[in-house]
């Protein structure tokens, strides 16, 4: 009887072992593009009324996890039912990443005029403010629906052939980690000003150590932003190239020489212009914009 408590205490703890593993692997898959999530979320969270910016994110990360819980019980059932489906859905994603981040490659190189928004009035109403909350906060969780569905395909992609129940544990924990991790980070970053601003009042405007410090809070802010959507620029698009590297035997035996971040990154750019092209044509010739 002992020891088939003690058999049974291993093999609990021979599955855990498993899915430590799995999830570390599936977590180092989905970094690229938790890269990204961050820097368009840390993008959206931004430019709020100081006293409404930690809110917004609140908003916007409890739409996460909703999302993450919509999307979840979908895949494990592609899984278990239709595996397929996930390497379909994977390559596809493949493609809209490399897609969007040649996309960001180009309007770098060749900036294009956008029609500028409507101005916000200068007097604007309480009600409104929230309008416009609301608004924005939408935005934010469509866009994270989409990274949420690349993020648990790619951390299912890493498990798929494994039991359902390791499956269900690795991809869950991968779910959670991105969330909980991408907008904490968002709202450190996102309040680095206001912190900046705090040490400058607490060191009453003479020089020293705080006012310094706080100074460069102040100023990091939108460069780290900046930096941050460049990173997760290249991330898109290393994300992308791994996708069809390890999906494609041609690909994946190309040019073995060089060095693996390289080869994912130009074959991601390649079949991100590719698209982009057909893209582009497809709305000259449709006259859509």
């Amino acid at each position: 009887m002992t020891s088939g408590f003690f058999a049974l205490l291993d093999d609990i703890a021979a599955i855990m072992d498993d899915v430590a593993a799995m999830s570390k692997i599936a977590t180092k898959k989905t970094a690229g593009i938790l890269g990204d999530d961050l820097a368009v979320n840390a993008e959206k969270a931004s430019g709020f009324v100081s006293s409404r910016e930690l809110p917004v994110l609140w908003a916007i990360g409890k739409g996460s996890f909703i999302n993450k819980l919509i999307i979840l019980p979908i895949a494990f059932l592609l899984s278990a039912f239709f595996p397929l489906a996930i390497k379909i859905i994977l390559v596809l994603g493949g493609l809209f990443l490399a897609y969007e981040g040649a996309e960001k490659v180009y309007e770098y190189f060749f900036p294009h005029h956008h029609p500028k928004s409507e101005s916000i009035p200068e007097t604007i109403s309480e009600s409104q403010i929230l309008e416009l909350e609301k608004e924005k906060i939408k935005s934010a969780i469509f866009t994270d629906f989409i990274l949420s569905v690349e993020i648990v395909i790619i951390a299912m992609s890493t498990v798929i052939g494994k039991p359902i129940q390791n499956q269900i544990v690795v991809v869950s924990i991968v779910a959670v980690i991105a969330t909980i991790g991408v907008y904490g980070i968002v709202a450190l970053i996102v309040r680095m000003d206001e912190l900046g601003i705090t040490l400058i009042k607490l060191s009453k405007n003479k020089p020293g150590i705080t006012r310094t410090i706080g100074n460069i809070l102040v100023q990091a802010l939108p460069k780290v932003i900046k930096s941050l959507a460049v990173l997760g620029t290249i991330a898109l698009l290393m994300v992308a190239g791994g996708i069809f590297v390890h999906n494609n035997e041609f690909l994946h035996h190309l040019l073995p020489i060089l060095p693996s971040f390289i080869k994912e990154f130009s074959i991601g750019l390649i079949i991100g212009f590719i698209v982009l092209g057909i893209i582009t044509l497809f709305k000259k010739i449709t006259g859509k914009k």
